[in-house]
């Protein structure tokens, strides 16, 4: 620890200071006070203003630790408001004119202005105000609640103690109006007054609640600044979101229900797919992006690309309102070919609809006609009722048939359902016809039993397998020893006409079939470069 470095005059005043030092440490010589009167430690140096926190914690160890730009005169007391210092009974010179105080003028006077002032009727003399002056700091001139008197905020809990009986004393004024009306009623009107009474309850309660919601109307509040030095004017800005209201991160907890992105706050999928659309107040952010003026949005989008792709100098975020501008144009063009074509089109072919009414036996299926029949249903009296035909003939029975294609169904056939065939426009043989098919099925099916019962289970049919380009040898593969020969001969030459392309001819003549014989050629001739084992071959 470094000691302080006191100048002395000469070696001798220093030779004495420390002979001096040496006799107090070993008592010889009395101790340094300081100015407090107490001992100094001469182990301790002499910056520091005290002993450090281990030895004497009442005052700062370390004199760099005091604040030495701090004013010991500083208070932060305030002006005594309302304080008067003399009352005076004449009026004096340099006074005020209109009240007589000597501490300001007439100019800064906040008494109302007299019609004659003190000056000139000496009476009602105004007591000369307390003036005071601060040297306030850094930390004085930015205090908001410098000044500010805690006494003064039982006025605030007065006021709305005050507004809260009134509240209460109407409502009760209102209850008991209402039961005297109710004991003046006959007793014949109860029902009809018991249903009054409980609207008029419900219209108290109503009363009562919007009171407590325009006590709490503030607290959804936002303070922000806008548009400032600092960040702008101050503001204040709703907030819409209802607390009461489930966050759309809750409604679904099943880990695999819909995404729901922290970051933006968005969730894009329905969190309840399966459940009543009528009970659901959120069906994820797709739906609002489908819907309203975000779909418009998309459309004019979509547009503006189509139009900048055709050539066409237009662009959504450069230029809104010209894209705006343009497709309504666009859409006020495309509304106008379209009801031209349709004007083209009525011209040419007609409406329809709009050129003879349809009568209303048509359109409601009934009519004045009466039409009367008998006991076996045949008619007396009237018309009978014809029903319309198509264009396509009906019930028509050609080649001796008694009913027509398509009325009997067999084994995905149609056939005809008197004779059971399923060939068109076949001659009908009747029910003769029907028992001969049954006869010739039965004997097919005893003729297909009796092969299978003689012959029993057929032999396995061998073939020989051929190899083919890409596939591995057989064990059974059979090849002829001619055909075998040529084609080695011709793997060799094939070789030599590799090494040299002098040998090799213009007219060169490729086919894809490779007989097993080549591809057992080829293989023979084939060097393996990969196979670790191809010096042992």
């Amino acid at each position: 620890m470094a000691t302080a470095s006191v100048a002395f005059k000469s070696r001798e005043d220093h030779r004495k200071q420390i002979e001096l030092e040496e006799a107090r440490k070993a008592g010889l010589a009395p101790a340094e006070l300081d100015e407090d009167g107490k001992e100094i430690n001469p182990h301790i140096p002499q910056y520091m203003s005290s002993a450090p926190w281990y030895l004497n914690s009442e005052k700062p160890s370390l004199k760099h630790q005091r604040n030495w730009k701090s004013d010991p005169n500083y208070t932060k007391s305030w002006y005594d408001r309302g304080a008067k210092i003399f009352q005076a009974e004449k009026y004096r010179k340099g006074a005020c004119q209109n009240c007589g105080a000597m501490t300001h003028t007439a100019k800064a006077c906040m008494d109302r202005p007299r019609k004659i002032g003190a000056k000139y009727t000496n009476k009602n003399i105004a007591p000369d105000e307390k003036i005071e002056s601060f040297e306030l700091d850094y930390d004085g001139k930015r205090d908001r609640w410098n000044g500010y008197d805690p006494s003064t905020y039982h006025r605030v809990v007065d006021l709305y103690e005050a507004k809260e009986d009134a509240r209460k004393k109407y409502l009760k004024e209102q209850q008991i109006k209402k039961l005297e009306e109710k004991n003046n009623n006959q007793e014949g009107d109860d029902a009809a007054t018991s249903d009054g009474d409980e609207e008029d309850d419900d219209e108290l309660r109503v009363d009562e609640a919007k009171v407590d919601e325009s006590r709490q109307m503030d607290f959804a509040k936002v303070e922000k600044r806008v548009r400032t030095t600092g960040g702008g004017s101050t503001g204040t800005v709703r907030n819409l979101r209802i607390r009461e209201d489930t966050a759309k991160y809750l409604l679904n907890l099943d880990i695999n229900s819909a995404h729901y992105d922290p970051k933006t706050r968005s969730m894009r999928e329905d969190p309840l797919p399966d459940a009543d659309p009528n009970d659901k107040f959120y069906l994820g952010d797709n739906q609002y992006r489908n819907s309203g003026q975000a779909l418009e949005f998309k459309q004019m989008n979509i547009h503006s690309w189509e139009a900048f792709d055709k050539g066409q100098d237009m662009h959504m975020q450069a230029a809104p309102s010209q894209a705006e501008l343009l497709y309504k144009n666009f859409k006020v063009a495309k509304d106008k070919l379209k009801t031209q074509t349709k004007d083209t089109i009525m011209e040419k072919y007609g409406n329809a609809s709009t050129e003879d009414e349809i009568p209303m036996e048509l359109l409601l299926g009934q009519s004045e006609r009466q039409v009367e029949y008998d006991r076996a249903g045949r008619i007396i009296k009237g018309q009978e009722v014809i029903l319309p035909k198509s264009k396509y003939e009906e019930d028509v029975l050609a080649n001796n048939h008694t009913s027509v294609w398509g009325s009997w169904w067999k084994d995905h056939q149609w056939g005809y359902r008197c004779c059971q065939q399923t060939i068109r426009n076949s001659y009908c043989t009747g029910s003769a016809g029907i028992e001969a098919a049954e006869a010739s099925l039965d004997l097919m099916k005893a003729n297909i039993a009796r092969k299978e019962a003689c012959e029993g289970s057929p032999k396995k049919v061998e073939e020989k397998r051929m190899a083919a380009w890409g596939t591995d040898v057989p064990e059974d593969l059979e090849l002829n020893e001619e055909a075998l020969a040529n084609a080695l001969k011709k793997e060799d030459e094939r070789k030599r006409e590799e090494k040299d392309e002098r040998k090799r001819k213009y007219n060169v003549k490729y086919t894809n079939d490779v007989t097993p014989e080549e591809m057992e050629a080829y293989r023979m001739k084939r060097v393996h470069h990969e196979d670790p084992m191809k010096d042992f071959l």
